[in-house]
């Protein structure tokens, strides 16, 4: 009995001790964790699910604070830069001054000028250094005709900007500053042909002077033509995005995941929420060389206006009554307008022609015909197959440089 006693005494104490230990191994072991989950104010007043959840989670979870934003934001956010613009413009001269009635009403001593004042329009958007000598990237319409451009880097540093060259078709700019031999941070460029839809899109600036926003997105469509975005002027295929693009993102980059540049921001629709666009970056590179030596960009054109044409759009008009004109039931571009003394004009292309091919190749839409005139070099002759009066004729274009 008294062994039996003995052995029961035993074995509780050793339960016991053995509870002991394993509290004292588990404190020990959750040490290291506790303090960093306390860190992240998430172990605050969280229910013992939540907590569990956190201790058993993957280490690489919790380990960082890091996604592949921020990874691609922290690679090219030193190099987006902020620029802000003044011009000088006239204040109008009070009408009041003018009037010949207030002139003999104060017996011709009303002053015939009075001094004129000036005012300062500031404008501001955002770029990015592709130089670390100084040279900067942005859209056109953010620097021009601006008389004074401040570039300000994330880090607070300002330098005096200077516009060596703008080309407002494809709305691209490049600024240059003296860094005094100080060497920048660049962004690294990627490449806009290999984007494709539903890739990831992350938008840098400053809109509305909000100072290194980011938002993200995706790539929403490719080659949106400019015409179909509501800006005739421009000669572009944009990237389109969902990424918030809002005005002061102007001239900032979009990046891809790795955080490349692949296009530059540019434009947005007023009349709808998601929609924003995007300059390829591979169009700067094309031409971002001829900008920062001050030179002009070629642009090739005819001179025409013109809308696609189908079989449908011209069975459809052919069947309205009130329809002055026939239209071959043909895959084509339809000529509405010819520009006068254009190079159109001059080789004979006519209001109602029907444009099918371009040297040798078909063409059917008027994206198609724009990019391919785009393609040709200033002065380059065309053949232009067209329909007219129901007849195929061929015709010669000679392109010119498109004056703006």
């Amino acid at each position: 009995m008294k062994l039996l006693k003995l052995s029961q005494i035993t074995t509780t104490i050793y339960s016991h001790f053995l509870a002991i230990f394993m509290a004292i191994a588990l404190i020990i072991f959750a040490l290291p964790i506790l303090p960093a989950i306390a860190d992240s104010k998430q172990i605050i007043a969280l229910p013992n699910y939540q907590l569990l959840a956190l201790l058993s989670a993957p280490e690489n979870i919790n380990n960082t604070s890091n996604s592949f934003v921020t990874n691609a934001v922290n690679k090219v956010g030193a190099a987006v830069v902020r620029i802000d613009t003044e011009k000088l413009i006239p204040r109008r001269t009070n009408p009041f001054f003018d009037d010949p009635f207030f002139e003999g009403f104060f017996g011709g001593e009303l002053p015939r000028q009075v001094p004129q004042q000036e005012e300062i329009l500031r404008g501001q958007g955002s770029g990015f250094i592709i130089d670390a000598k100084g040279v900067v990237l942005t859209n056109a319409h953010v620097v021009n005709q601006a008389d004074k451009v401040t570039v300000t880097l994330n880090d607070g540093r300002q330098f005096i900007g200077e516009v060596k060259g703008k080309d407002e078709v494809t709305d691209l700019a490049v600024v240059e500053v003296d860094t005094k031999g100080t060497s920048l941070p660049v962004a690294a460029l990627g490449n806009s042909d290999i984007v494709q839809v539903g890739d990831w899109a992350i938008a840098v600036g400053n809109p509305l002077g909000f100072n290194n926003t980011v938002t993200l997105g995706i790539i929403s469509t490719l080659k949106r033509p400019s015409s179909a975005v509501g800006i005739p002027d421009k000669r572009l295929d944009f990237i389109q995005t969902d990424a918030a693009i809002n005005p002061g993102n102007s001239g900032g980059p979009l990046l891809n995941e790795k955080g490349e540049v692949i296009g530059i921001n540019t434009a947005i629709r007023a009349d709808a929420t998601g929609i924003g666009f995007a300059i390829p970056i591979n169009k700067a590179k094309e031409i971002k060389d001829i900008l920062a030596s001050g030179g002009q960009v070629p642009h090739p054109f005819v001179g025409i206006q013109m809308i696609t044409l189908t079989p449908e759009i011209a069975n459809e008009n052919n069947q309205d009554s009130y329809s002055n004109l026939i239209l071959p039931e043909v895959n084509g571009v339809l000529v509405t307008k010819v520009l006068s003394g254009t190079p159109a004009e001059i080789g004979g292309i006519r209001r109602g022609d029907v444009i099918v091919e371009i040297d040798a190749q078909p063409i059917t839409s008027s994206e198609q015909l724009q990019r391919k005139v785009d393609a040709s070099g200033v002065g380059e002759k065309l053949e232009f197959q067209i329909i007219r009066d129901g007849r195929s004729k061929q015709l010669s274009v000679v392109t010119r440089q498109m004056q703006y």
